[in-house]
């Protein structure tokens, strides 16, 4: 099907140099004439209303019990939305995650947000698909100004818009929502294939680290529950005879910035982000060397530790450790992310929320009391060389499918930008498609492997959330 789209055969200039050419049929038009900003606070209402966000998954329905995130002190401020209202993020447009999303509940969403009424379904459906395509290749980046890198809304709303006819409209959104379904089933697919490589993964490291490698080893019971019976040459010590925290601070703010990811530990924060960060905000950020383990506090019930293999800065709110002479800091990385290890990391954890969100940490007095397996040193060695090798196949196999995500996921990017500027024509394809009775779902990366677990990346140097 997606091999026998063809571009339209007339075309003609666009007058817009982010657009370029687009189909002759197709009009031009200014927002003010698409759609009208719409802003009803709910004051005292506001309890009768559910809480929205604007996110990478599209408008979402916010769970306010859970405690997880940032929520405004004052409700009363928010603003009414209606299922069909556009909503955009109109200021600091190139770190938001996401700028625009198509509403598919009654809701509130806090003021910082603008929100726009479509009277026409199909044209609001088309109108997300196409600033969606924009808010992926940042081509709003002309409208922005000050500080904020802001879009006044006076200014958004005299952009001119390519729009197709109604019914070309209607068949772009059809054919977009139905390639997107088969891309995020097979992408549901290939997750549920990293699950179970990851349960397979997470066993044998689990074995190696509580039981050695010899399967006849004599046991002994270690005395802490959680660790159950352990090889009786091993000992069992409190982490902080293990682990010395350490602290010193960086006067100039010039050192290389590091970002700690799940599976690809400790990387260079512009390797992984396109927000440059200036030496001055990383004045007092946390200096490390080879050698040291990084935990990220808020995070160490997931595993996001780390091991420096270069010097460089983290995040103030991170823990770095030094490691006394009976230490393998590799071998105790691997412990350290397994799911046993992070469930006693969760309960010694403090603060709001739960052991997975809000505001938990793990502080360092609380991690010291942690009883930890200590065998030898050399067979802490010989642990770690036996899980790399024995893990190795699991490693590549996840590695060679979440590659085939990503290229699913940027295929469908660019499909969606080439349908909704007029590169390719869907007309023909979209009156072949079948019926689909279900509810359409917004496009998006909701079935990205890079979640917060997968890429739970966090350097210290966010934007400022939209919702204070």
């Amino acid at each position: 099907m997606l091999g026998d789209l063809k571009p339209y055969p007339n075309m003609k200039d666009s007058g817009l140099p982010w657009l370029g050419t687009m189909p002759e049929h197709w009009d031009l038009l200014r927002n003010r004439a698409l759609m009208r900003r719409r802003k009803v606070l709910v004051g005292e209402r506001h309890t009768a209303y559910r809480l929205l966000s604007l996110t990478k998954e599209g408008v979402i329905v916010r769970d306010v019990e859970s405690g997880k995130g940032k929520f405004s002190a004052d409700m009363g401020t928010s603003q009414e939305v209606r299922k069909g209202d556009l909503i955009f993020c109109l200021f600091d447009v190139p770190e938001t995650p996401r700028t625009v999303g198509l509403s598919r509940h009654d809701g509130m969403i806090t003021g910082a947000y603008t929100v726009f009424a479509c009277p026409d379904p199909t044209l609001a459906g088309f109108l997300d698909l196409f600033y969606r395509a924009m808010d992926d290749r940042k081509l709003l980046s002309p409208l922005y100004s000050g500080l904020r890198n802001t879009i006044p809304p006076p200014r958004f709303m005299g952009i001119r818009t390519p729009v197709p006819p109604p019914p070309e409209q209607a068949a772009i959104v059809r054919f977009l929502d139905h390639v997107d379904r088969r891309m995020r089933r097979f992408i549901r697919t290939k997750q549920k294939v990293i699950k179970l490589l990851e349960e397979e993964k997470q066993a044998i490291i689990h074995r190696a680290v509580t039981r050695g490698l010899d399967p006849n080893v004599r046991l002994k019971h270690s005395g802490v529950s959680w660790l159950g019976d352990l090889p009786e040459h091993w000992k069992v010590r409190r982490a902080k005879y293990l682990f010395r925290e350490v602290d010193h601070r960086s006067a100039t703010g010039t050192e290389v910035l590091l970002s700690l990811r799940m599976y690809q530990g400790l990387v260079p924060h512009d390797e992984v982000s396109m927000v440059p960060i200036p030496a001055q905000a990383l004045v007092g950020f946390k200096k490390i060397k080879p050698g040291q383990i990084v935990m990220n506090r808020m995070r160490a019930a997931i595993g996001m530790f780390g091991l420096a293999g270069r010097s460089g800065l983290v995040s103030p709110d991170y823990a770095v450790f030094d490691t006394n002479e009976d230490v393998e800091a590799s071998y105790f990385l691997r412990l350290f992310r397994t799911p046993l290890a992070g469930a006693v990391f969760r309960i010694e954890s403090k603060g709001l929320g739960t052991g997975s969100s809000g505001f938990m940490r793990l502080y360092t007095d609380r991690f010291g009391t942690i009883k930890l397996p200590v065998p030898p040193r050399e067979e802490q060695q010989s642990l770690v060389q036996s899980i790399a090798e024995g893990t190795q196949h699991i490693d590549r196999t996840q590695e060679r499918i979440r590659c085939e995500i990503t290229l699913c996921q940027e295929y469908r990017t660019r499909l969606v930008a080439d349908v909704v500027t007029g590169k390719l024509d869907v007309r023909e394809a979209a009156a072949r498609l079948p019926d689909e009775a279900a509810q359409p779902e917004p496009l998006g990366d909701a079935d990205e492997v890079a979640d917060a677990v997968e890429n739970g990346g966090d350097d210290g140097v966010r934007p400022e959330e939209v919702e204070a």
